[in-house]
């Protein structure tokens, strides 16, 4: 190759792939087993422990690195600030769960302890998440209604229902946990690329208005049994008792709405000039403890606040056996959702920082830390995306921000949480509501997946409709089924084309989308973009068959019956098969197989003009290309089912053939091109003759008989 400016020249023989591997030898690589792959895994020594011991403790490897003068403040004033944050969030995401508030400050101290240890993201901020915590609260709500008696489960005798949820929550969440912890030692932390980010976008937007509807009750002071499950249960729940609606609640939840959203606005605007965003969130939480304890809102106004705290922490609790057999095919979902959230909020945050995160070490660390943390009566944890945010903007580079913050939740436990007892409980839903924000406005995706990509934009629908009506699990589940149905939809159901040459170069292209093209007459060249297996050969040779203009089975049966006629022109016998002496049988059997010229003195053209009682239709090409180049993989199927002419391969392809003894004395190698213009200049060199045009239609209707 020559380099000539922007031009390159090449000269180089007319390669097949037999002529290629006669000048150009290639190594035979020796491949790995099965049994050599597991002696690998299971043979130790001392690199390998400290690997080993790196990897599942990551903190390890950057503690000794930690840049004290450098990092250490940053941590120190992310971890302040994170840490209000999640003591208000602890509060508000546990009604969610439809538990006391006092329990979310467990969750956001316990798993953030065990994350700091396992966890390879510097700045995820763990803890409650809402719609984990939505998920958990369907689970608490079935199993232990607000008006009605509860589950009959062995376990319950002798507890409150406050307790009843509480052992509800932390069994859902272990099981939750062990899921987690189960895919991280089989290492399965690829599972999450199965939820695309059109996916995930639809399933949370779905929940954010879920989230948005649980709220309400909480915004208008109604008194109902907390219901999760489908959007209209609720709905209806909230409109049959809105006349009730307690006044000094909602004047309450959108004057602290509004505050927060406009210096969230702020925020935003200004934080190059801001050094710290301001904690809105905390201050109108002061204000409004003070207001309510000073004016006394909940004799006065019959407003529902907090009130008694959880006073330092309680005694372990081990999982209570029936309720993980009544929960785990919710906490399935659960595990899923919170490691998808968690991984991907991670990711965006080492890309940024340029430093990489291990998936299956992370689904240990939330497997660990959610086992852990439901030992201690805390719920599902994940991360919360404004939290994490928060973490980060504010100077967080490792996760001594996340311990800091889990400090700042003890402080509230052991001591100053009394504090907070007279915080209207609307103030929390309508934190949690302004904090729907991001995910609300989702939504605004809809028209650019619309105007780009239509199969993206009917998973999103599918996925939000579903999650809406028929619960977050099932519309989960239903979500991934339509994403997996586009998937195989694209791969079963590809666009084939035909090719054409851009006069000039070595390039080819869509025949219908250039003009400037060379197509030789006689020749098709016909591209397969997907990989070939069981599900879509009889798509591949549909579309090989409308490519060629002609359906080959019915000319070759033509041209038998016309060779018949023939026969008995010149005075010749019929061959007939003798297995069978019907005379309909006989006088159709064999049309389908090729064509026999043996005992013909004359030499016989289709395409010229035939005795005025013989009709054949005439076939207008002599060579036919099949492009492979993109062609990923093979199945058996393929190797049993096809024979061809000319194919230009990508790596892989020919080997696979090999290993499948797929040629024989008439299917050579000498059929197959390391490139497409290879393919081409071969046609074009050999000047096809009536022999090649035989040749080629014979190969076509090989395929059409699959």
């Amino acid at each position: 190759m020559q380099p000539s400016g922007r031009h390159y020249v090449v000269v180089r023989p007319l390669f097949s792939e037999d002529s290629f591997a006669e000048q150009h030898e290639r190594i035979n690589r020796t491949r790995k087993t099965l049994r050599h792959h597991l002696k690998d895994y299971f043979t130790c020594d001392t690199n390998r422990a400290k690997n080993a011991a790196r990897s599942l403790l990551p903190i390890i490897g950057w503690i000794k690195n930690y840049n004290i003068k450098e990092w250490l403040l940053g941590d120190i004033v992310s971890g302040i600030s994170t840490g209000l944050v999640a003591v208000l969030q602890g509060l508000a995401f546990s009604l969610l769960a439809s538990l006391p508030p006092g329990y979310g400050l467990y969750t956001a101290f316990f798993p953030a302890i065990i994350y700091f240890f396992l966890g390879t993201s510097r700045h995820l901020s763990v803890g409650a998440f809402p719609i984990l915590s939505l998920m958990v609260g369907a689970v608490v709500t079935r199993l232990v209604p607000d008006g009605g008696p509860p589950a009959n489960i062995t376990g319950f005798e002798g507890l409150s229902m406050e307790q009843q949820r509480v052992l509800v929550a932390s069994s859902v969440t272990f099981v939750m946990g062990a899921f987690q912890l189960i895919m991280g030692m089989l290492q399965v932390g690829f599972i999450v690329m199965y939820l695309s980010e059109t996916l995930v976008s639809g399933f949370t937007t779905a929940a954010a208005v879920h989230i948005l509807v649980s709220q309400l009750r909480f915004v208008l002071g109604l008194d109902f049994p907390g219901v999760n499950g489908p959007l209209a249960i609720t709905l209806e729940n909230v409109f049959s008792d809105i006349t009730n609606t307690n006044v000094a609640d909602l004047v309450t939840s959108i004057v602290i709405m509004a505050l927060v959203l406009i210096v969230k606005e702020i925020n935003d605007r200004f934080k190059s000039k801001l050094p710290v965003p301001i904690p809105i969130e905390v201050i109108v939480t002061v204000i409004a403890c003070g207001v309510s304890y000073a004016f006394n809102f909940e004799k006065r106004f019959n407003v529902v606040v907090v009130g008694e705290m959880v006073d330092g922490y309680e005694s372990p609790i081990a999982p209570n056996l029936e309720v993980i057999k009544e929960s785990a095919v919710e906490a399935f979902p659960m595990a899923i959702v919170g490691f998808a959230v968690a991984f991907s909020v991670a990711k965006v945050y080492s890309v940024k920082h340029d430093y990489t995160i291990d998936g299956n070490q992370e689904l240990l660390a939330f497997g660990v830390s959610n086992m852990f943390g439901a030992s201690f009566r805390s719920f599902a944890a994940s991360t919360a995306l404004s939290r994490t945010a928060i973490q980060e903007s504010t100077g967080g580079k490792t996760q001594i921000a996340g311990v800091l913050s889990a400090m700042m939740v003890l402080i509230v436990i052991v001591a100053v949480g009394f504090l907070l007892e007279p915080l209207p409980r609307s103030v929390l839903g309508a934190l949690v509501i302004v904090n729907l924000k991001g995910m609300l406005m989702q939504f605004r995706e809809l028209p650019f997946l619309w105007k780009n990509d239509r199969t993206d934009f009917v998973t999103w629908v599918v996925t939000f409709v579903a999650s809406l009506f028929l619960g977050l699990d099932l519309g989960l589940a239903v979500g991934l089924g339509a994403e997996l149905f586009t998937v195989v939809c694209r791969t079963q159901f590809p666009r084939c084309s035909l090719l054409a040459n851009i006069t000039g170069t070595d390039i080819y292209r869509d025949r219908k989308d250039y003009n400037s093209i060379y197509e030789p007459e006689g020749v098709k060249i016909f591209k397969i973009p997907s990989p070939i297996f069981f599900a879509n050969i009889d798509f591949f040779r549909d579309k090989l068959v409308q490519a060629v203009g002609f359906s080959p089975l019915k000319v070759l049966k033509k041209r038998n019956k016309a060779l018949r006629k023939i026969r008995k022109m010149l005075g010749l016998e019929v061959r007939q098969p003798s297995t069978d002496t019907s005379e309909d049988n006989n006088s159709m059997e064999g049309l389908d197989q090729p064509i026999d010229f043996s005992g013909i003195p004359i030499q016989v053209n289709w395409n010229t003009e035939l005795p005025a009682n013989i009709s054949v239709p005439p076939v207008n090409i002599h060579s036919l290309v099949l492009d492979f180049s993109a062609v990923s993989f093979l199945d058996i199927s393929f190797i049993m089912r096809y024979s061809i002419l000319y194919i230009s391969t990508g790596s892989g392809f020919l080997e696979k053939l090999h290993q499948c003894s797929f040629f024989d004395d008439e299917i050579k190698t000498s059929i197959f091109y390391p490139t497409l213009h290879d393919a081409m200049l071969h046609i074009l060199e050999k000047h096809p003759d009536h022999g090649e045009l035989e040749k080629v239609f014979t190969v076509i209707c090989k395929l059409s008989r699959l």
